[in-house]
């Protein structure tokens, strides 16, 4: 399943819902280019709503740190949102929760852009706890 992306904007943060696979191919090329079009047009606050993703391979997590850091560089922050079980326990094997910013909440990741909003982060201990037990 080739990986599709739809560009939607709340408060001036674009969201790019991604559904499919992020595997090595065409579908880490789809994300890279999705990410450059929206810095090209001067969008630098983005999420990633990762909720139709259903698999990420080695090469989609490089991928996505490669984006963080375009982003980055560009002056900008990329977060991440509803990511599904498999793909939270895969950042915290490789200890990009560090690096990432994780959301369970649409609302609580736009207003992470705005300083003086109140949010609430994806609390990984609680995961880790919740998971350690099953």
């Amino acid at each position: 399943m080739s990986l599709e992306i739809a560009v939607r904007e709340k408060e001036g943060v674009r969201i790019l819902d991604l559904k499919g696979r992020l595997t090595a191919g065409k579908e880490v090329e789809r994300l890279r280019e999705a990410i450059h079009e929206q810095l090209e047009a001067g969008h630098t606050k983005l999420v990633l709503n990762m909720a139709g993703v259903d698999y990420i391979d080695s090469t989609g997590l490089g991928s996505l740190v490669v984006c963080f850091t375009r982003v980055q560089r560009a002056g900008g922050a990329l977060k991440l949102l509803n990511l599904n079980r498999r793909e939270i326990q895969l950042l915290i094997l490789t200890k990009l929760t560090t690096v990432f910013e994780l959301f369970d909440d649409e609302q609580d990741a736009v207003n992470s852009f705005f300083p003086g909003r109140k949010i609430k982060r994806f609390d990984i201990l609680s995961f880790v706890k919740k998971h350690s037990q099953e």
